[in-house]
């Protein structure tokens, strides 16, 4: 008995730290995974991903692995398995762009800006995932066509701005008085921000006014989490600065 107790004693608290080591695993390798993405698409099927995110690799620039072409159809397919607590995403196709199949994680909607399709999607708890089957016009056909409409309205942002030069010209001799400068100071240098960064600082240069948080997601359409983050980043930096007014906090641009 005495010898039976004692193997007892040793391996009794082995089989329990094997047992608590196997069922802690998976909790200490989980990972909070986000991402606030940027993704552009050329004519050749080159792939830039650019932004916010802890999933590594997940930003690149110029890569094929996403894309494949069977003769005149595209194919996007990026597909992570991995959940992510959060995900944003806009998606720019090549001008001239008609998508013939859709699938992803979460919500998307799909709009149109200057000839680009753009594929807004979103998503939270869940993998992030977006294939899209997609045709583009042969770009020889309609680089003549897109010369032309260029140069109408370089004519015509000329035109524009030679009228609005004459009657400021014209107001001002009427006034009999010079102009004094904006209030507006102009934005810095922007190349070291992410693109939501960039958008929450032109909605504050553009509104001139101190903004709650509730205001730019409102504005931006984003998750809170997404905005909270990336104000966050911008405080870091001295770009902005917070104001508590009562129960919220009001978010200007920082004065140099």
């Amino acid at each position: 008995m005495g010898k039976r107790s004692r193997y007892s004693r040793i391996f009794f608290p082995l089989t329990l730290l094997c047992f608590l080591s196997i069922s802690l695993a998976p909790s200490l390798q989980a990972v909070d995974y986000y991402a606030d993405l940027t993704i552009t698409v050329d004519f050749s099927g080159f792939v830039s991903i650019e932004g916010l995110t802890n999933y590594p690799n997940l930003t690149i620039q110029n890569t094929e692995k996403y894309t494949s072409k069977q003769q005149s159809h595209w194919l996007l397919n990026i597909t992570k398995q991995e959940v992510f607590s959060e995900f944003v995403y806009d998606l720019t196709l090549p001008k001239g762009s008609s998508i013939t199949y859709i699938k992803s994680s979460g919500s998307i909607r799909i709009e149109e800006s200057l000839g680009n399709l753009i594929v807004r999607g979103f998503g939270e708890n869940e993998s992030l995932s977006v294939i899209i089957q997609y045709q583009t016009e042969k770009r020889e056909n309609s680089l003549l066509q897109e010369n032309i409409i260029y140069l109408f309205l370089f004519l015509a942002i000329i035109i524009v701005c030679i009228f609005l030069l004459v009657l400021f010209l014209r107001e001002k001799k009427n006034k009999g008085i010079h102009p004094t400068g904006d209030t507006k100071e102009p934005l810095g240098d922007m190349k070291e921000l992410n693109h939501r960064q960039k958008q929450i600082m032109q909605i504050l240069h553009e509104r001139n006014t101190p903004l709650t948080q509730t205001d730019i997601q409102k504005e931006l359409q984003i998750p809170k989490a997404s905005i909270s983050r990336n104000v966050r980043g911008l405080e870091r930096k001295g770009l902005i600065e917070k104001e508590q007014i009562g129960m919220s906090n009001l978010i200007r641009l920082k004065k140099p």
